[in-house]
């Protein structure tokens, strides 16, 4: 199988790549840059892509997207949010529109973003999506992904909650100094996943033609965020007493990040996996720190 992916020297595109080549299919990255480069493929900014791009490529792999938690959110960098995701989509599924030898698959990485702050209902992929920036940007995003079901391809979201791993070097240092502790009233539902589950269900998202549609990508345990403070104290043997208040947390992040990222609440459940007898390589949280800290 020859599969293009957006976004491969990512974490999970780097991840994914050597699984894929290991197993005999082909990867055809496609790196952002433009015309000038030989070896750019693609610029979703200015809607240029390269002649031939996806030509013979049997599933499209969409995981390009500016970083949801690098930085504040200002309207420059809320804009390349977007664009990054929803421009980079369109221009994929116009290019393929154009096509007579179409790829199969179109699968696209997603978020919980989705669901919204939702307290303690509990979230399914048939649950309603939410309010917010990060609601509005994944409905956009998967919208124009859907697109490629017009032109005959499979389409399939992964709604990957939070990766332990793209936190923890943030967190780690006042953690091991004995400072960390749970954020604002700790009672939020933190949707977790291990990078080992999140690209074997990526994998299964491409490779299995049964699949469609949203997935939620995230652990089975369901956990707030003082048991995650818990968890993390637990496997790095330190105290966590120290908590940070919300405001505290906005006034570090701004607001509206705060709200959406560290204060949101998100019971997210991964119904369709669990229906289908999914086998998680880690089952609760505590589980899965070990590999995620030794990435470090």
């Amino acid at each position: 199988m020859r599969i293009a992916i957006t976004g491969s020297s990512g974490m999970v595109g780097s991840a994914l790549r050597p699984r894929f080549e290991a197993a005999g299919h082909e990867i055809q990255p496609l790196r952002h840059g433009d015309d000038s480069n030989p070896d750019a493929a693609w610029n979703p900014a200015t809607g240029w892509i390269r002649d031939g791009a996806l030509e013979g490529v049997d599933v499209v792999l969409h995981l390009a997207g500016a970083s949801i938690g690098d930085g504040r959110w200002s309207a420059a960098y809320k804009e390349e949010m977007r664009s990054s995701r929803i421009d980079g989509a369109r221009l994929l599924v116009e290019t393929i529109r154009g096509m007579t030898e179409r790829p199969k698959a179109f699968v696209t990485s997603s978020a919980v973003g989705f669901y919204g702050d939702r307290g303690e209902e509990r979230l399914t992929e048939e649950s309603s999506r939410g309010a917010g920036f990060l609601a509005d940007l994944v409905v956009d995003w998967e919208a124009e992904a859907a697109r490629a079901e017009e032109l005959g391809l499979r389409v399939a979201m992964v709604r990957s909650g939070v990766v332990p791993r793209s936190l923890l070097p943030q967190l780690i240092t006042p953690f091991k100094f004995g400072l960390g502790g749970k954020i604002g009233s700790g009672n939020q539902y933190f949707p977790w996943v291990g990078l080992e589950d999140l690209v074997r269900i990526y994998e299964h998202a491409v490779l299995d033609d049964a699949i469609s549609g949203p997935i939620n990508a995230v652990g089975p345990q369901e956990i707030t965020n003082a048991g995650f403070t818990k968890d993390l104290g637990s496997a790095i043997s330190r105290p966590t007493v120290f908590p940070l208040p919300g405001f505290m947390l906005k006034l570090i992040m701004g607001g509206e990040k705060a709200e959406e990222t560290g204060l949101v609440s998100q019971r997210v459940v991964p119904q369709r996996l669990t229906e289908a007898g999914w086998e998680f390589t880690a089952t609760t949280l505590a589980e899965a720190l070990p590999a995620e800290l030794a990435a470090l």
